[in-house]
């Protein structure tokens, strides 16, 4: 069973459920409706199926999580909306204080979630200028050329990784081989 890959429509048995047919495929297992034991998920490498009628999924079929990634994709591309990144949890509550060298200046403190904030709208909007970089009509030397500079202000910004809960957000600047 590990080996064969059902396509929606197959019927098949289950040892507990009995017999089913798949309604969805995941990339890691299969939506079965059964007859008396409604619709369950059943792992892709579960052994214990048994094929009635295997229906072929087609290779070019566009499968709901190739449909999502796509999406996620062109909306990241196109459109100014940020993601929800969490602030490392113990800077919660936290603040920034700016202590100016002139006595004569009061400091300037900034909540911590403000601060995080702004650096993550940089982090956005460079992503934004990479993207409109790409897809520009610069020759490609040019775009090159541009795609080091900003390279160079992601690794500037490394400093502030620090802030950051998942490793995954953080700045990656030019990496030494």
């Amino acid at each position: 069973m590990a080996d064969t890959v059902y396509g929606v429509g197959s019927r098949i048995k289950h040892p507990q459920f009995g017999k089913g047919v798949i309604i969805q495929i995941h990339s890691d297992a299969y939506e079965i409706t059964f007859i008396d034991h409604g619709t369950r998920r059943i792992m892709r490498d579960y052994e214990g199926l048994e094929t009635i009628e295997a229906v072929e999924t087609p290779s070019d079929l566009a499968t709901y999580e190739k449909i999502e990634k796509s999406l996620i994709r062109v909306l990241h591309r196109f459109s100014d909306i940020q993601e929800t990144v969490p602030l490392g949890s113990k800077w919660t509550g936290g603040k920034v204080v700016l202590y100016p060298n002139d006595p004569g200046l009061k400091e300037k403190e900034v909540p911590m979630e403000t601060f995080f904030h702004k650096i993550v709208m940089v982090r956005d909007r460079l992503r934004v200028l990479e993207q409109k970089l790409n897809t520009s009509n610069l020759t490609d030397e040019e775009k090159v050329d541009m795609q080091q500079y900003i390279t160079r202000i992601y690794g500037s910004l490394t400093t502030f990784n620090v802030l950051f809960k998942n490793r995954d957000d953080q700045f990656i600047g030019e990496k030494i081989s």
